[in-house]
């Protein structure tokens, strides 16, 4: 018995930590799965707060992780791992058995897993923690109090450290789509041999005040005028993975025209300034931007700015000198911008559409420093 409770101590505190730190690598992309839950369940108020309650869990998740492999105050953890757990367990069975929600977030965007195996992981771990609880008084520490306690105050401090680093410097490891060294246009396109989604046309009548569904190839034996049509609509038989890694990505000028091939096939280098949304006074990033436009004009490398708010973008802009001429302002779906900038805002540095480069705006030197180095671009008819 003793050694089934250590190893399943061991199994939960790891999988919580692991768990933990690859969320911590990316706490907006946690957020942004929140907002999700919350569209579906039409509680849009708490968008603004998902943020915050993404670090908080996910520094939790870390701390409850290490306070259990060393079986620290385990009359509280096991009450708080055994409430944290069914909290899981309720969402991802939500998003298993509703079919609202694809995937979970449970390991990130690292290791995506999806509804169904979220679930079945997160009863395993209901299992377990359930055990841990009722055998609770059987673990004893493995470290003294003040030891312990050190441990765990650290676990703290690093934890919220680390989210925020990357909130300021974008994610560690990178496992978004959008990537260094993606050529954003192919990532556009479905994957070669990948499986289409299998459908069968399917329709609904009504007849005697009842509402019959059969497919294109199984109508009724009797059927004639007494059937009245409802609807037709394609069915999913099975789903298949014809999908790009990247979706929704569409470049549309403010007159409406889509530049996505233009500026993605243009040759030598382009920048990408990806920004959710602009502040209404100069921001601490403003200098090294100005030194990225006086680069970008002197290696002859067009700039676009690429937003869900061009009304801002335009007045930022305005507000700093820059005019339409010098900078253009692309259109471009918020949700696409999420993913592409984790932080706000975010610099590409494109190759004929491949990421060659990418900085958070408290990197902005950084890029400065490489686009300096880059060779002066040949004019062109459509440059910047």
């Amino acid at each position: 018995m003793k050694l089934f409770i250590n190893i399943s101590r061991i199994f939960v505190g790891i999988l919580f930590i692991f768990s933990g730190i690859i969320k911590a690598n990316d706490p907006l992309g946690l957020s942004y799965k929140m907002q999700e839950f919350f569209e579906v369940w039409n509680i849009h108020w708490l968008d603004n707060y998902t943020l915050a309650f993404s670090i908080i869990m996910i520094a939790f998740e870390i701390v409850a992780g290490v306070a259990i492999l060393l079986g620290w105050r385990m009359k509280l953890f096991s009450w708080l791992l055994l409430l944290l757990i069914l909290f899981f367990t309720f969402l991802t069975g939500y998003a298993f058995l509703s079919d609202k929600i694809k995937e979970c977030g449970c390991f990130g965007n690292c290791i995506p897993l999806t509804a169904g195996q979220s679930f079945a992981k997160d009863i395993l771990l209901l299992v377990l923690i359930i055990f841990l609880f009722i055998n609770k008084e059987k673990i004893k520490p493995f470290l003294s109090n003040l030891i312990s306690g050190v441990i765990l105050i650290l676990t703290v401090v690093i934890s919220f450290s680390f989210q925020w680093f990357v909130l300021q410097h974008l994610p560690l490891i990178d496992c978004l789509p959008y990537k260094v060294g993606v050529n954003i246009l192919k990532e556009m396109k479905v994957p070669v041999g990948a499986i289409p989604d299998s459908t069968v046309i399917s329709f609904v009548y009504q007849k005697n005040g009842k509402e019959l569904e059969f497919t294109a190839d199984k109508f009724p034996a009797d059927f004639d005028d007494s059937y009245k049509f409802i609807k037709r609509y394609d069915k999913l038989v099975r789903k298949g993975n014809a999908e790009p890694a990247i979706k929704d990505f569409n470049l549309i000028t403010l007159s409406g025209n889509d530049s996505t091939q233009d500026v993605l096939q243009k040759p030598g280098y382009t920048i990408l300034v990806f920004a959710k949304e602009m502040p209404d006074s100069n921001p601490s990033w403003n200098k090294d931007f100005a030194g990225v436009f006086t680069a970008k004009k002197i290696k002859n490398i067009p700039l676009y700015f690429v937003t869900a708010n061009a009304e801002q973008v335009e007045m930022y802009l305005g507000r700093n000198g820059f005019t339409i001429y010098d900078i253009s302002i692309l259109k471009c779906d918020a949700t696409a911008i999420k993913t592409a900038a984790r932080a706000n805002p975010t610099l590409y540095l494109l190759k004929h559409g491949t990421v060659v480069g990418k900085w958070s705006a408290a990197e902005f030197d950084n890029a400065l420093l490489e686009i300096t180095k880059l060779p002066a671009q040949p004019d062109r008819p459509d440059q910047q």
